[in-house]
């Protein structure tokens, strides 16, 4: 059995879809009650409240295991390990940040998972496609889209490509002791993916240039502090690395990364 964790986000979602067209036995965890696909076990936990964990990993092999900003700034991953390595689960694929490997990050999460004795894995995604999510509501009442650093690219990640990588990591064997930095196919600027919203929409959007303390602001609403400054940092100031597109994904899944264009065009039903 795979547990996966953040079972309804957008990493989450289309992991469990994937493992269950796949054979395998799923229980999806959610801090909030919700409805499982077919054929897949629910297990309403919280990482916070890590003992709440332990029922759902009962007679688990592998586990997928997301953290909220809220949990990386003050969650006891210790404890999440400790109750991990308690049941008897082996695989741990921990879905980190790209962050971590250029020090933007801290790195406390990976460390508690490497320093355990379980066979692990880390997905270091960068930014992802569905984070444009956050401009839906003024596509559809405005079409406008307000964000900073509007001409500086960075190669942003579908989530459903992370997913696949998860399924690759969870379901085969040789992914032990691997670190796998996950990004899209070519840098893109927000200002681009304005142009290919509107595109998919067929009609203009416009896009509009936030300041730095503009895009912070907005940011600390739902993010803590340090993760809103390293996440300006990596978007408005990348460093060679952060730009760079990485062949990870393609090596591991025997395609290209899905496009920005892509993602819209699948998710447009949002914007319009």
């Amino acid at each position: 059995m795979i547990v996966v964790t953040g079972a309804t986000g957008n990493v989450g979602r289309p992991l469990v879809r994937a493992l269950a067209e796949a054979g395998e036995k799923v229980t999806s965890v959610s801090r909030m009650v919700t409805e499982a696909p077919a054929g897949v076990r629910f297990h309403q936990a919280d990482l916070a409240e890590p003992q709440s964990l332990g029922p759902a990993l009962h007679g688990a092999e592998a586990l997928f295991l997301l953290t909220s900003p809220g949990f990386m700034a003050n969650g006891d991953i210790g404890a999440v390990v400790d109750i991990v390595r308690s049941v008897g689960v082996r695989r741990v694929v921990l879905l980190s940040s790209h962050g971590v490997g250029t020090g933007r990050h801290a790195s406390h999460l990976e460390d508690a998972v490497k320093q355990s004795d379980l066979e692990w894995t880390m997905l270091r995604p960068g930014n992802f496609h569905s984070n444009a999510f956050q401009w839906a509501d003024t596509v559809r009442t405005q079409r406008m889209v307000a964000a900073p650093f509007g001409d500086v690219a960075v190669p942003a990640i579908d989530p459903a490509d992370i997913a696949e990588v998860a399924a690759v990591a969870l379901r085969e064997p040789g992914h032990g002791g691997a670190i796998y930095t996950l990004t899209g196919p070519e840098p893109i600027s927000p200002r681009q993916q304005t142009a290919a919203i509107g595109d998919a929409l067929g009609e203009p959007v416009q896009f509009v240039e936030l300041s730095q303390a503009e895009a912070k602001a907005r940011m600390l609403e739902y993010l803590p502090e340090p993760v809103v400054d390293a996440t300006l940092g990596a978007l408005g100031t990348p460093s060679a690395d952060e730009q760079r597109v990485y062949p990870d994904v393609e090596q591991l899944l025997g395609r290209p990364p899905h496009t920005f264009t892509e993602w819209a065009a699948r998710n447009i039903a949002a914007f319009r």
